[in-house]
């Protein structure tokens, strides 16, 4: 993540914070050789902060008066599972990680046999880390969502053939 404080001249305050804060997170982003996440810019109590995938295009088209930042659109739903197979699903609606820290192993892997109340990955929403559980015994057959991608509330997130 990377934060910038814009410049505070005390007179600039709502909507042209944000105006200036949008000019500066345009300038930021074409400068900017790789792939970011997301970058933060605060102005005083002005705060805009503007997240996307690093396969899609940044966008920062915030209509004036709005503190909202567009988003790209979330992931397409994930097919139903075989039949005969079960899901982990999404307790949750945020970011999918694999492994409880980068570079850390994950918590599953294809092949895997994992028991009821076993974490098999977690999901970040609002900063908290929320652990995601196997419901029932079973051998990862899939993990269908790639880590660090965004997750909708009951979005199947590892597919289990029964044990």
């Amino acid at each position: 993540m990377s934060t910038v404080e814009a410049p505070h001249d005390g007179g600039v305050e709502g909507e042209e914070a944000l105006a200036v804060l949008r000019r500066q997170a345009q300038h930021l982003i074409a400068e900017l050789a790789g792939p970011v996440r997301r970058i933060r810019l605060r102005s005083g109590p002005a705060v805009l902060e503007v997240e996307w995938h690093p396969e899609e295009p940044a966008r920062v088209d915030v209509p004036p008066g709005s503190a909202e930042v567009a988003r790209p659109a979330g992931p397409a739903p994930a097919p139903p599972p075989a039949p005969g197979r079960a899901a982990v699903r999404a307790p949750v609606v945020g970011t999918f990680y694999r492994a409880s820290e980068p570079g850390a192993r994950p918590f599953v892997a294809v092949g895997d046999l994992v028991r009821p109340g076993q974490p098999v990955a977690i999901v970040e929403a609002m900063k908290l880390m929320n652990e995601v559980t196997a419901d029932r015994a079973g051998r990862v057959v899939a993990i269908l969502v790639e880590d660090g991608h965004p997750v909708e509330y009951d979005q199947p997130l590892v597919e289990l053939d029964p044990a």
